[in-house]
């Protein structure tokens, strides 16, 4: 029997201080929700859950840019609906125009109306989307994936000669028959031209539509397996609580009684 060193007091302290560390790691632990609380904990569970991460936030850009685009086109859609129910209300003054029976001045008050939907077409064409032209021949780039891959969203140009003959009044004019004539052609082009530009934005919006599911089926992969990597499973760890509590509880309540073992010495000493 010693005094000067209490060995099983040491031996007790070593084991309750382990237990207190995997007690506060649990604390931490549950309290974030994250298994990885320090790099400690995973170094390499912690480098692939950044990685994935990340790759998600990028996931998330991406179907905004997508959605976006949908938006986009079916804003042109709108305006394109609109500029063929105008062409379709032109293909009739224009028939109208073209008979016989009719006067010019009955021609003229068909024509009144004819070059008003000529000047809203004509203003339509400039219509913008978030200070972006809506139609223009150019082709934008729509990101659909989280590696930056872009797909090329056509442009439609109302600019086109087959949409430009319709609306110009220096082309299509219905003050005489003769100009009925050559406008009622010019407008079924224009007719024509919009029903293939309509077909094709439904094509894209199509496109657009499923590139969403994909990605929103990718991201939701990619948070199942940074799940799996960094976030805590509760019923486990609440029983490791569990366990670090009782330790700690009963590693204190032995290192009172390891303090006490020297004490038995006074009573030999006394004797």
């Amino acid at each position: 029997m010693v005094i000067n060193t209490n060995i099983e007091a040491l031996t007790t302290s070593n084991n309750l201080q382990a237990s207190s560390v995997r007690l506060a790691k649990s604390l931490s632990r549950l309290s974030s929700g994250s298994k990885i609380v320090t790099p400690a904990d995973d170094a390499a569970g912690l480098a692939v859950s950044s990685r994935l991460k990340a790759q998600i936030g990028r996931l998330n850009a991406a179907i905004t840019n997508v959605v976006n685009a949908v938006s986009f086109t079916q804003t042109q859609d709108g305006f394109l609906k609109t500029i063929g129910n105008a062409l379709s209300r032109m293909s009739e003054l224009a028939m109208l125009a073209q008979d016989g029976t009719k006067s010019n001045t009955d021609r003229s008050l068909y024509n009144a109306e004819f070059l008003q939907l000529q000047d809203f077409i004509s203003v339509t064409k400039s219509k913008e989307f978030n200070e972006l032209e809506l139609f223009t021949s150019n082709t934008l780039a729509v990101t659909i994936d989280s590696a930056g891959t872009t797909f090329g969203l056509t442009g439609v140009n109302l600019n086109a000669t087959s949409y430009s003959n319709a609306y110009s009044n220096s082309i299509s004019n219905i003050s005489t028959s003769t100009g009925a004539v050559a406008a009622v052609n010019a407008v079924k082009q224009a007719i024509d031209r919009v029903s293939l530009d309509r077909s094709t934005l439904g094509a894209l919006q199509t496109r657009l539509n499923f590139t969403s599911e994909q990605l929103m089926v990718t991201k939701e992969n990619l948070a199942a397996a940074t799940s799996r990597i960094s976030d805590v499973d509760v019923a486990e760890e609440s029983t490791e609580f569990a366990r670090g509590q009782i330790l700690v509880q009963s590693g204190t309540a032995m290192l009172a009684q390891a303090n006490s073992l020297p004490q038995s010495a006074l009573r030999l000493l006394g004797a």
